[in-house]
């Protein structure tokens, strides 16, 4: 699908959002030699969340728009975890957290059009829109994996299987973004080397502590 410059640009202002949560914790876990997860990473992941929901909307893609839904308040509750909302006024979060209901408040209210526009657009074949989707669910599905092992250990962290599964819905959704002529979603990749790096750390980390 062909696009006007200004909806690209607003792809690209999440991706910067995105690769600004990358390097804030690849800095961070360099500098400790341990993978660390900063709120820093949460609130950039929440902004950029947000501005591509947005883009997906504007630009009819289904497998965006179920990506975000899914990590979206994974990130919300990091930020708790991390004590931020004990700083700021209650009702942000609260009016946060309503943005993607109000999303879907929007689809429910013209169905016919929105499953025309999305499922049925004429330039996204169903077995590619159904890869994309897979793609975006296995990239999503590491902050799922990641919700549950915080939970379990009572902090927010990233475990090694997220940046395993990173990597693994990564590759997916590059391909998917390049079969789609979108690189908004091949640029917004770029953190796959972060990630493969985050491995090794998470691996050297847990050899020292064998070794200690």
């Amino acid at each position: 699908m062909d696009s006007p410059l200004w909806i690209y640009c607003i792809g690209f202002a999440a991706q910067l959002f995105f690769a600004a949560r990358v390097m804030v914790q690849w800095y961070l876990s360099e500098k400790h030699r341990k993978v660390e997860s900063p709120m820093l990473f949460w609130l950039f992941s929440l902004a950029g969340s947000l501005i591509l929901l947005y883009y997906g909307w504007l630009r009819r893609d289904l497998a965006i728009l179920i990506g975000e839904f899914i990590s979206f308040y994974i990130y919300l509750w990091n930020l708790h975890a991390k004590g931020l909302f004990e700083r700021i006024p209650r009702f942000v979060p609260v009016l946060v957290a309503l943005v993607p209901v109000g999303a879907i408040a929007l689809m429910l209210k013209d169905f016919s059009s929105f499953s025309t526009d999305f499922f049925r657009s004429g330039d996204v074949s169903g077995p590619l829109l159904a890869f994309g989707i897979v793609g975006q669910l296995v990239f999503k599905s590491r902050f799922l994996v990641q919700w549950f092992y915080s939970v379990r250990h009572g902090e927010s962290s990233l475990p090694l299987v997220f940046w395993v599964i990173s990597v693994l819905g990564s590759l997916m959704i590059i391909a998917y973004g390049l079969i789609r002529h979108d690189w908004v979603l091949v640029a917004g990749q770029i953190g796959i080397v972060a990630s493969v790096r985050n491995i090794m750390i998470a691996l050297a980390h847990h050899q020292d502590e064998k070794t200690v």
